[in-house]
Order: structure tokens, then sequence, then C-alpha cells
């Protein structure tokens, strides 16, 4: 799958939309399609954690984040279904500092056959659809 990137202005200021980038434990609570989470490890700023999500079935991995900065956290894969799962969110204050600019990227190689439409709707309405599900999350909390 090629990278795919979006991006969407969220009505916090960075560090309080940070905070949900790395609540791992609660993703289940707000993204429909992710079943568990488990933080595995927790060095600070670095963590590993497993993901258990259904798309299309379930699917487990193992992923590897770190908070670069206070607006900046890349990921990883440390094992599981995909060969390759990296990126990443960059957060830009507005002028003001009240809203963010919320840049997310991922670049998936899978170890499976996928069709195209299935990867295109992926891209298309999955990826827009968690940013949204992150917004309404983030400016929920405030």
């Amino acid at each position: 799958m090629p990278e795919a990137r979006r991006s969407i202005e969220i009505l916090v200021p960075p560090d309080r939309l940070m905070a949900v980038v790395t609540d791992f434990a609660a993703y289940p609570r707000f993204l429909p399609e992710m079943e568990e989470v488990t933080v595995l490890r927790n060095d600070g700023d670095v963590w590993v954690a497993r993901f258990v999500v259904r798309v299309v079935r379930r699917i487990e991995y193992t992923l590897r984040l770190e908070k670069k900065s206070s607006t900046c956290l890349r990921w990883s894969l440390v094992e599981g279904a995909f060969k390759a799962n990296n990126g990443g969110w960059d957060l830009t204050p507005s002028a003001d500092g009240k809203s963010t600019r919320a840049d997310y990227f991922i670049d998936l190689e899978l170890g499976m056959f996928v069709p195209g439409s299935v990867l295109k709707t992926l891209i298309e309405t999955s990826l827009p659809a968690t940013l949204a599900a992150f917004k309404k999350e983030a400016e929920a909390r405030g």
C-alpha cells in the first residue's frame, strides 16, 4: 500500500491532542475498529503496544511508538500481520495556540493479498474516519 497522508484541524492545543494520541489504552473506546490495546512497555516517551483491530478480519500487531517531541510521534512495526507498518503524527499549533493542524501518515506493507478495492476503501474512508474520531475525542476532552 502506498503511503497515505491526511490532515485535520482540531480545536485543542497540540499538548492536549498529543495526550489523546498517546492514550493508547483508550483507543477501543473511541475507535470503532479497535478491539484491544495492551501497552507492553512504557519507557518515558517510548512505548511498545499490541493492537487488535477488526478490519475485514481480526488483525493483531505490535508497534514501537516514540514521542520525538511534544508535537511529533513516530511508530514502526515490531511484529504482527504486516510486513511493515510505519507512520506518525506531526502537530502544528495555530498562531493563537488554541487549535492544532494534525498531519497523520501511515505506510503499510501488508503480509497478505488484499484486493485493491479494499485498500482504496481503507485509505479513502477509514483514514478520514479515524482522524474524525481523534478530533471528536480530543475536543470532547477539551
